[in-house]
């Protein structure tokens, strides 16, 4: 039975070398405008819909730029790569996490998922985000002197299931429902996350690879009273009434991520932890992400430095707004209980540097 999941990680990365081939078939890798000089790797950006689902969530793999995909554990892990889910630290684990992202957006995120032993590990999450209230405007009132706002709901509800084939290969998987509400108008759609981790790959001691595909699904279809418009027939002899707009479907932000990573130790109670990613996206730039974690035990404590960097494969007129990362964390295991805080900062041109606090307790 062993021997046989030994091809697991085989299959699943021939299944994403298929899937890359088909998300780079969808997109212009380089097109050329009327100036020779200047293009453009990916014309498709833009035309996603659900794009919240790529803002990162949780300080530690935050800090270490995202390439941590291969070593991502416990419910932190549910963004990054479900397989990490599989090594939940503790019987039951939960995090909280709050990052300030662009334009005063804040995306808050909280998962819980708990251990059934050789069965695997199940978890729910939720993210949303909070726009804060923004003043509503109309024909009638193009100032918003009226006084009204309204905040946008857009929020990602998933269901996690991890496990374990063996000391070396986990994988998992998240079903997501998404939902966007703005006013009166309304879209929804399922995604699916599904990633696999192996450790020790060619028998190296402190070598891993993982492969995620994340953010797989049907379009996303928007509907609700607020695409009525009041107009009149064209055809026969009919009062003004109400027509409802049918807006275009927009699919969502698939990605593939393959990446590795090499753990190391640097003496008694030190370690360093070194990785590597490919990010491939239909409908944005594709990512090359690196990322190092150092550590130090004292004793029930454990202490983390982090820093990362993504870099984006741009033409002439793409621009990619984020910087390198850094980060740290602190490890204290209590009687029963254990208690984890990370934080991370991201470097952003443009608009304010952002930040994310996450705590973790393991039961």
């Amino acid at each position: 039975m062993k021997n046989g999941f030994r091809f697991l990680p085989a299959v699943f990365l021939l299944a994403t070398l298929v899937m890359v081939s088909s998300l780079d078939a969808q997109v212009t890798e380089v097109g050329r405008t009327m100036d020779e000089d200047q293009d453009i790797n990916n014309r498709r950006i833009g035309s996603a819909s659900a794009t919240e689902l790529l803002i990162p969530v949780g300080a530690r793999d935050m800090a270490m730029g995202g390439a941590s995909i291969a070593v991502t554990q416990g419910v932190e892990a549910i963004h990054w790569n479900p397989a990490g889910l599989a090594r939940l630290g503790s019987s039951a684990e939960a995090i909280f996490s709050s990052l300030s992202y662009l334009a005063d957006i804040n995306l808050n995120y909280g998962a819980i998922g708990a251990s059934f032993g050789r069965l695997g590990v199940v978890a729910v999450s939720i993210r949303s985000l909070d726009f804060g209230d923004i003043p509503m405007t109309s024909n009638d009132d193009p100032e918003g002197d009226g006084g009204r706002t309204f905040s946008p709901a857009f929020i990602t509800a998933g269901l996690s299931y991890a496990i374990a084939f063996s000391d070396r290969a986990n994988a998992g998987a998240t079903i997501k429902v998404v939902s966007e509400k703005m006013g009166r108008v309304q879209g929804s759609a399922v995604a699916v996350d599904l990633g696999v981790q192996y450790h020790s790959v060619g028998g190296i001691s402190g070598l891993d690879m993982g492969v995620a595909m994340k953010n797989f699904g049907p379009e996303v279809a928007f509907k609700g009273t607020g695409l009525l418009r009041r107009a009149t027939s064209s055809e026969g002899r009919r009062a003004e009434q109400y027509y409802s707009l049918e807006p275009a479907s927009f699919q969502l932000p698939s990605v593939v991520e393959i990446g590795a990573t090499y753990d190391m130790s640097l003496g008694e109670g030190m370690g360093l932890t070194t990785s590597g990613a490919f990010v491939n996206n239909n409908l944005a730039l594709n990512t090359f992400r690196v990322g190092s974690e150092i550590s130090m035990n004292v004793q029930k404590a454990s202490l983390f430095g982090r820093g990362g960097m993504e870099f984006a494969t741009k033409g002439a007129m793409d621009e990619y707004i984020f910087g390198p990362t850094v980060g740290f964390g602190l490890n204290y295991q209590a009687v029963g209980i254990n208690f984890m805080l990370d934080y991370a900062w991201r470097s952003v041109e443009y608009f304010d540097n952002n930040s994310v606090i996450s705590l973790r307790l393991g039961f």
